[in-house]
């Protein structure tokens, strides 16, 4: 199996001489820093606007500054929010991380789920499905067209452009997409792009996912690889079971303040991330809390159903728990034979 990272950091606002806005940041560089030295693959950031609480907004500038502090580290982006960015613009900034990272640039990208986002950009979320297609196609045009095109659209048009600088990876950094129903499972191995799942599916959930996602890809007479199916998990390394518990208390409550952001005012939205109750149970059922051995057990679990890449969201136990997980848990599962993954 392979263990990468997924999450953000956060900023304080405040202008009270002891508030040092930038330590969220820095707290998140070392932590990748140290991940890339315990053996850790990738580090996924997310993109998010307007919380309240400091979530990473300029994805691509904080993974090219981390970029210049490692050397094997994949940078992936889950997800940058097509429907909100100029997409010729966004092209180029992400080429510019993948050539100055030496290629390791994984691209991720999705068409947003929060109503506070969309109204703060003032951009209907109706739009978001035809803005997200216009946009990822002038984003591939603009990394595999080496002379000038145009582009005549309903969101954007562009006149005689080249984007510049190209990317290393050809003929682009690899597409990762976040989804969960089964209609946009297809639609992500229609396009052959990699598969971003959720960190608050149920175990059986995200396996029924994988297991969807093979099956279309197979469909299209293409080879499945597990390890292009990206799985993310809470993971909190816990000393005892009331730790674990109150842990767990305060990823519910989190969640809570998350789904308020993203809710319409009409209690209108269906996105799949928050089709999942807010319980103790659901959100144990899902998350890697727990000690050693019981995160162990869970992940022999996902194992078992097929999944070999794992993405871990820190849910409060920091650097020793990531330390931990690396000594304790990662090598029982990372000499995992690669040829499983086609099985």
């Amino acid at each position: 199996m392979k263990f990468g990272l997924f999450g953000s950091a956060q900023a304080k606002r405040g202008g009270a001489p002891d508030v040092d806005s930038a330590k969220g940041y820095r707290d998140f560089l070392e932590f990748n820093i140290e991940a890339e030295a315990l053996g850790y693959h990738s580090s996924f950031a997310v993109e998010h606007h307007f919380t309240g609480f400091g979530q990473v907004s300029a994805t691509l500038n904080l993974l090219t500054y981390l970029a210049a502090q490692t050397t094997t580290l994949r940078l992936g982006t889950a997800v940058m929010v097509l429907p909100w960015h100029n997409p010729v613009l966004l092209a180029e900034q992400a080429a510019t991380l993948d050539l100055l990272s030496g290629g390791r640039l994984d691209f991720g990208v999705g068409k947003g789920y929060r109503y506070n986002e969309f109204e703060g950009f003032c951009i209907p979320m109706e739009d978001a499905g035809a803005r997200f297609e216009e946009s990822l196609d002038v984003m591939t045009r603009a990394w595999t067209t080496d002379e000038p095109w145009s582009h005549s659209g309903k969101y954007w048009n562009f006149q005689n452009v080249i984007v510049e600088p190209p990317t290393i990876q050809k003929p682009h950094p690899p597409f990762w997409m976040g989804a969960g129903s089964p209609n946009s499972i297809e639609g992500v191995a229609e396009r052959g792009y990699n598969l971003l799942l959720d960190q608050f599916a149920p175990v059986e959930v995200a396996l029924e996912r994988m297991a969807t996602f093979r099956a279309a890809v197979e469909k299209r007479g293409r080879k499945f690889d597990a390890y292009g199916v990206g799985v993310a998990r809470g993971l909190y390394v816990a000393k005892d079971a009331a730790d674990r518990d109150a842990a767990i208390e305060r990823r519910i409550a989190v969640r809570t303040r998350i789904d308020n952001l993203a809710q319409r005012p009409d209690g209108a939205n269906k996105a799949s991330i928050m089709s999942y109750d807010d319980s103790t149970e659901t959100a144990m059922e899902a998350a890697l809390f727990g000690t050693v051995d019981e995160i162990a057990e869970k992940i022999t679990r996902l194992r078992d159903g097929g999944v070999r890449y794992l993405l871990l969201s820190d849910g409060g136990s920091g650097i020793d728990g990531l330390r931990l997980f690396s000594r304790e848990i990662m090598p029982a599962f990372a000499d995992s034979d690669t040829a499983e993954a086609a099985e």
